[in-house]
């Protein structure tokens, strides 16, 4: 790993309260985390709420709980920005003093008036002004005219831009507000900050947080790594108002911090030992910023919730249990609460680690057992259901069902056997599944049979015959 000189390393993660906690964000934590723990570093929670009108309270909460999830704890922090706007005035004031920020009354409109073009970007009109502080007057930092500004970046190489495409930029607001820009540089000269790993979005303004950094004398410059963009299937850029993007969604569906970890690890890295999934410990010592690749990464669903099904199954089962009380005891279950057998769920949950994806289908794979009545799926009844033969089929398993032996490979002869006699094979017989749970689909049949007891049984088939004649 990349270090520019002998200071202490430290990372910042500088999130937003403006919304949920984004899974890219989610990224950007773990490779600052992982980063800071490889090099003995130190790693800082910063949270930049400048934007009163959009910051709340439960924002940042859910940016701290989120990180508490994923495993990423800070060092030292949180800090928060609203509470060092005396720096970035300070700061405001030394370059304003030095003559590299002038004050500016310029409004878009007038912009547009002198250049005839909408488009056109700041033209420097008031450099020369000599305006003072004063109301709805911003403060711009002075760019040079010409030359170039290089970024070195442990990801992109070192992407070169032309300053005199780069404006006067605002650094401070009309009201006295600072800028993104200004409050995260002070705050990284501030803070020491020696590594900044964020978001490719971010990659723009990294000249200009160099321009500010060496106007501020901020002393050596931070390594930079910028992470790649995160799309979708159809390789458009995440949207929170697209995609689901939220992390607290994906917990709340019952996806695993270790598998989300995991997965997240691999948007734009690959471990060069051992397979994709691994423990997060293994990956975190492998991850090396300079072999992350730029390219966009592809957030994929499909392959989250397959990691989420593998890192299910490798948990020890009394793990597995616990982690699935709070949906199994959560307000919502579609059974009554004084109908829960704990014995019965803790006989089939082998069952069930084997086949869910997500812990929020757990319920859903054992409800049948805590309910008086079948709660019939309506696209397995039509699809299984109504065919001709299925009252036969029915008959012929409710009668086998009465008198053979009531254990799970007894049943399936029964229930084999009695197909037969009636002329159907073994693929024909899923609607004896829909008559004692429901579903088409779910655990294997013949032991939650053998557990629910024969009278039971038999009086679901019956039931659903009965909706047949």
């Amino acid at each position: 790993m990349t270090v520019l000189s002998d200071r202490p390393v430290r990372l910042r993660f500088a999130p937003s309260p403006t919304g949920f906690f984004h899974v890219g964000s989610a990224r950007t934590t773990l490779y600052n985390w992982c980063v800071a723990r490889q090099m003995g570093g130190t790693f800082v929670l910063r949270i930049e709420d400048t934007d009163a009108e959009r910051n709340k309270p439960e924002w940042t909460e859910g940016i701290l709980s989120a990180m508490r999830w994923l495993g990423t704890e800070w060092d030292e922090g949180p800090y928060f920005q609203s509470e060092r706007t005396a720096l970035y005035a300070e700061a405001a004031a030394r370059l304003h003093g030095a003559g590299k920020a002038y004050y500016c009354d310029c409004t878009r409109e007038a912009l547009e008036d002198r250049t005839g073009d909408p488009n056109q970007g700041y033209d420097g009109f008031c450099r020369t002004r000599g305006l003072t502080v004063g109301p709805g007057r911003a403060l711009r930092f002075v760019t040079p005219d010409e030359g170039t500004t290089t970024v070195i970046d442990l990801i992109r190489g070192e992407p070169t831009f032309e300053n005199a495409l780069i404006e006067d930029f605002v650094i401070v607001r009309g009201n006295g507000a600072a800028m993104f820009l200004l409050a995260n540089v002070v705050d990284d000269i501030d803070m020491r900050i020696t590594h900044v790993i964020r978001g490719e979005e971010h990659l723009p303004n990294t000249p200009k947080a160099l321009m500010l950094w060496d106007a501020l004398d901020g002393g050596p410059e931070p390594v930079w790594a910028h992470v790649p963009v995160l799309v979708n299937e159809r390789r458009q850029k995440l949207s929170k108002r697209r995609d689901k993007v939220a992390l607290e969604m994906y917990r709340e569906d019952g996806f695993l911090a270790e598998s989300m970890r995991n997965y997240l690890m691999l948007l734009g890295w690959a471990p060069k030992e051992g397979p994709e999934l691994q423990p997060f410990a293994s990956l975190a010592t492998q991850f090396r910023l300079e072999d992350v690749v730029p390219s966009p990464a592809f957030f994929d669903v499909v392959k989250l919730t397959a990691f989420n099904g593998d890192h299910i199954r490798l948990l020890p089962f009394d793990e597995f249990l616990d982690l699935c009380r709070p949906w199994i005891n959560s307000d919502s279950v579609p059974w009554a609460k004084d109908r829960f057998d704990e014995d019965l769920f803790v006989a089939l949950a082998p069952l069930v680690q084997e086949r869910v994806s997500l812990l929020s289908e757990v319920p859903g794979y054992v409800d049948f057992l805590f309910t008086d009545e079948v709660a019939y799926d309506d696209t397995a009844w039509s699809k299984v259901m109504l065919k001709a033969n299925v009252p036969a089929l029915l008959g012929a398993v409710a009668d086998a069902f009465g008198t053979c032996e009531w254990e799970p490979d007894a049943l399936k002869e029964a229930l084999e056997a009695a197909g037969v006699g009636v002329g159907v094979t073994k693929r024909q017989q899923v609607p004896v599944r829909v008559a004692v749970t429901g579903k088409q689909f779910g655990m294997p049949l013949y032991e939650p049979m053998a557990l629910l007891g024969r009278d039971v049984v038999v009086g679901r088939i019956e039931a659903a015959r009965a909706c047949l004649a």
